[in-house]
């Protein structure tokens, strides 16, 4: 971004608002999710990396949210967007009740490999999963070995396909390796990479290394709408297949997101932006999904639910403090 074109700091902090979410169901190890919300010329912004984040990697979070508020979003070619049911590592029992949530998807991505929990356990969630929708993927956010992948997947496809796994292994090595050996073994799981290139100073590199065919990317962490875009052109000649994904988003969020997916000149699979389901509150009344849909529109946040759902002074202290720091990567 042009450091010219950057709001100053005192524009950020006037157009901010700090806001904490809670959610039905722990995720990602949160019951809150918070968010800084900004309001510019063009609309909202949505500030919101996970705590954990360094300011580096932060700033591409607040790149995007510039771009949604003060440049809004790119030329649409789709006014709505197919999307996947988000099933968190929850027991087998409480399946149709998350399910209920996405009324219409027939496609759902499940967690798995969740630290406390057994193989056993994801096949009984996704055994309970494939009783209610088409296609199931799995995400296992980098959390098993190769060996422990191999396993996995051959068990997880035993008695029905899986359009995908996602980010089965942390590194781009041992994708390629995963790869290979489930090829040697005839299962047939085609691989999905999120971690790898949201989080990758080079976003390419998991293609180019043949270690997926599915490429999972989010509008915020690379930094903005029109970046997805480009990157997603990119992909595709590779042979990559996009979902555009959320990162627990706001209602703001899911907007930019949606806009990013009405944008991309080809969409074959059903987008990873529904988790608004997983929030008890949001800052604007929820999108309608029908038919396993969303449609794609602008969010206005609701002033009362913004006065509702504000972080305490002490966190929005801390969040201002966090967009001062990330401006100065811009």
């Amino acid at each position: 971004m042009n450091p010219e074109a950057v709001p100053s700091a005192d524009e950020l902090r006037a157009a901010a608002t700090v806001v904490a979410l809670p959610m039905r169901v722990r995720f990602r190890g949160i019951t809150v999710r918070e968010a800084l919300l900004l309001r510019g010329p063009a609309g909202w912004g949505e500030f919101a990396p996970f705590p954990e984040y360094g300011d580096v990697e932060a700033a591409a979070w607040l790149r995007s949210a510039i771009e949604s508020a003060w440049e809004g979003p790119p030329a649409p070619r789709r006014s709505s967007i197919p999307v996947n049911a988000t099933v968190p590592a929850v027991g087998a029992e409480q399946v149709p009740e998350i399910l209920a949530r996405f009324p219409g998807a027939r496609t759902a991505k499940v967690k798995v490999a969740e630290k406390g929990q057994s193989l056993s356990d994801d096949l009984a969630r996704v055994a309970a999963v494939r009783e209610h929708v088409d296609h199931v993927r799995v995400d296992a956010n980098g959390g098993w070995t190769v060996g422990e992948a191999v396993r996995a997947l051959t068990a997880l496809t035993e008695d029905a396909p899986l359009q995908y796994a996602e980010q089965p292994c942390a590194t781009v090595d041992e994708l390629v390796e995963l790869r290979n050996r489930l090829a040697e073994r005839g299962t047939g799981v085609p691989i999905a990479a999120d971690e790898s290139i949201r989080r990758a100073d080079d976003p390419l590199r998991v293609v180019r290394a043949g270690a997926a065919d599915v490429a999972v990317v989010k509008v915020a962490p690379l930094g903005g709408m029109r970046a997805l875009v480009a990157l997603a052109e990119e992909l595709a000649g590779y042979g990559a297949k996009v979902v555009v994904s959320s990162a627990l988003d706001t209602a703001v969020g899911i907007g930019a997101g949606l806009s990013a997916a009405a944008a991309l000149p080809e969409l074959d699979l059903a987008c990873g932006l529904g988790t608004g389901g997983l929030l008890a509150e949001d800052v604007a009344t929820p999108r309608a999904m029908v038919g396993g849909v969303l449609d794609v529109a602008a969010v206005t946040p609701d002033p009362d639910r913004l006065a509702g759902l504000a972080a305490s002074p002490e966190r929005t202290s801390w969040w201002l403090d966090r967009l001062d720091r990330c401006r100065a990567f811009l």
